[in-house]
């Protein structure tokens, strides 16, 4: 049974957009590499030919992965989501209570997930240890380095 992937909207076609710049630039390159490679002669001693080749089995690996990631994706209803506690497409304003530090996040699916855009995983230690809490509780979280405590001061779309 293959994994479901939840995507925003805004995920799906981004992924989609990548299958199909990888379909129809990417591959098409490497194939016009191994073709200027293989009449170069001798493909036992042609060294372009074999890293186009390799480069062709890492396209089509990555493409077949896009692909089944597609394939069993799932585009999350937002009108359907408990924005009362923290849940998945929830922006979530945290303070560190240690250094009284506050952050913005929006939990979102793991292959959408980007730290400087703030978005985070709700697969991240961070993301599993918020999610739920409702606005002015605390979560304990275990990271790396030791135990975070987050306030959540507020929770939106």
């Amino acid at each position: 049974m293959a994994d479901i992937h939840y995507l925003t909207e805004e995920g799906l076609k981004k992924l989609q957009e990548e299958v199909n710049h990888l379909k129809n630039v990417e591959r098409p390159g490497i194939s016009k590499q191994i073709a200027e490679a293989r009449e170069k002669g001798d493909l036992s001693e042609n060294a372009e030919y074999d890293a186009a080749k390799d480069a062709q089995g890492m396209l089509e690996l990555k493409i077949s992965k896009l692909e089944e990631t597609l394939s069993n994706a799932r585009v999350l209803d937002e009108s359907k989501i408990d924005f009362s506690k923290v849940s998945i497409l929830s922006t979530v304003t945290i303070q560190n209570l240690d250094n009284k530090k506050k952050m913005d996040y929006t939990l979102v699916a793991e292959n959408e997930a980007d730290i400087k855009a703030g978005k985070i995983s709700v697969t991240s230690p961070i993301g599993k240890g918020l999610l739920g809490k409702k606005k002015n509780e605390t979560a304990e979280i275990e990271v790396p380095n030791g135990k975070l405590k987050l306030k959540v001061l507020a929770i939106s779309r």
